[in-house]
């Protein structure tokens, strides 16, 4: 099979998972349910993708290769930045990727664990272009920091993308829970929580 009808096919399998996983949960999509959402047979799929974890995987890498886009042109689009600056712009490309953060708050060790090597190492990959993305962008917009400052910023500005998604979008029952519970609950943004954040860390 040619290439670019393997590449065609691969994205409409990766565009039906995206397209359930807005609306269900990890456990509920199945290949087969991605399958009924693609113009050929289920059975095709098993050509592309060996799990759903591994379809899982492909569209988290795409949401890395896109959100890395978007900070490859905050670099290029600019020659200075003041601090407030340069975090508003990088909590505004977290801002446009609401699906990478709902994949790196759930069911990140499923999709890793039963994929396999190769199609976990192309994730790497995407995943290591995106910090050294993140780095590149430092070198050029923070230069009071020194190397060590800058690591420490990667160290705690990754994990702090983990728990972005779960303060944005709650659910009427976690509120109620919340409300009986006696847990007081502040709605806030994607790009009020990174934006906070990334300023704290700069």
């Amino acid at each position: 099979m040619a290439r670019e009808i393997v590449d065609i096919r691969k994205e409409e399998i990766i565009n039906a998972c995206e397209k359930l996983y807005k609306n269900n949960n990890f456990k509920e999509i199945t290949i087969k349910s991605i399958g009924e959402k693609t113009t050929f047979s289920r059975t095709s799929i098993y050509n592309y993708f060996q799990t759903k974890e591994e379809i899982f995987l492909a569209l988290f890498q795409r949401e890395y290769e896109k959100w890395i886009d978007d900070l490859n042109k905050v670099y290029d689009e600019n020659d200075k930045l003041t601090k407030e600056v340069f975090a508003s712009k990088l909590a505004h490309t977290i801002e446009k990727r609401p699906m990478l953060l709902k994949l790196l708050s759930m069911n990140l060790y499923d999709m890793e664990e039963n994929s396999r090597i190769d199609a976990l190492v192309n994730f790497k990959t995407a995943y290591g272009n995106s910090i050294k993305t993140v780095k590149k962008c430092l070198d050029k917009f923070s230069i009071t920091m020194n190397e060590q400052d800058k690591n420490e910023f990667i160290f705690s500005f990754f994990p702090l993308m983990y728990g972005i998604y779960p303060y944005t979008f709650v659910t009427q029952k976690q509120k109620e829970a919340m409300e009986k519970a006696g847990v007081p609950f502040e709605y806030l943004t994607i790009y009020n929580i990174a934006y906070k954040g990334i300023l704290k860390l700069l």
